[in-house]
């Protein structure tokens, strides 16, 4: 079987070295998710096809697969007039990426507040640590607002 996109190898290894450490994804994950973002005219790329070209088995393909659509990096799409599955990158990512960063910084806050009352319940009295934590807040905010205007626009 032939590659279906066309990808240039040196971009393609960067992407895999990138999204191994940025999305913490096994090799082979690494390996399918960066191949798919090779897919611009989004024509899909098959099961067989991820086999075939990485060589890998069916179950670690299958296993990655699993692993890319549990973490919503990739979609796959069954079409009317075929039985097998096209899959590409989820082009709601960077919007679901982004949503769970601002929902780790809405619990930090929320820590960091519920810290600030037992502290104040224990008669804990630290000015300085006390101006830093609320420096702290206001950038955590800062960057909830900043980065919730900017997926309103995507």
């Amino acid at each position: 079987m032939n590659k279906s996109i066309e990808i240039d190898e040196k971009i393609f290894q960067d992407a895999v070295k990138f999204c191994s450490t940025m999305f913490n994804l096994p090799p082979l994950a690494s390996k399918i998710y960066s191949y798919l973002i090779f897919d611009f005219e989004k024509v899909g790329i098959t099961f067989d096809e991820f086999v075939d070209v990485f060589s890998a088995s069916k179950s670690s393909v299958s296993t990655n697969i699993k692993l890319l659509l549990n973490a919503q990096l990739i979609i796959d799409v069954n079409k009317i007039d075929e039985r097998r599955r096209y899959f590409y990158t989820n082009t709601e990512y960077k919007k679901v990426r982004f949503e769970k960063i601002v929902q780790k910084m809405q619990d930090e806050l929320n820590l960091i507040e519920a810290l600030r009352k037992f502290r104040k319940l224990k008669k804990v009295d630290d000015k300085d640590f006390e101006d830093k934590m609320e420096v702290y807040k206001s950038l955590l905010n800062k960057n909830i607002v900043n980065i919730q205007e900017s997926l309103n626009k995507l």
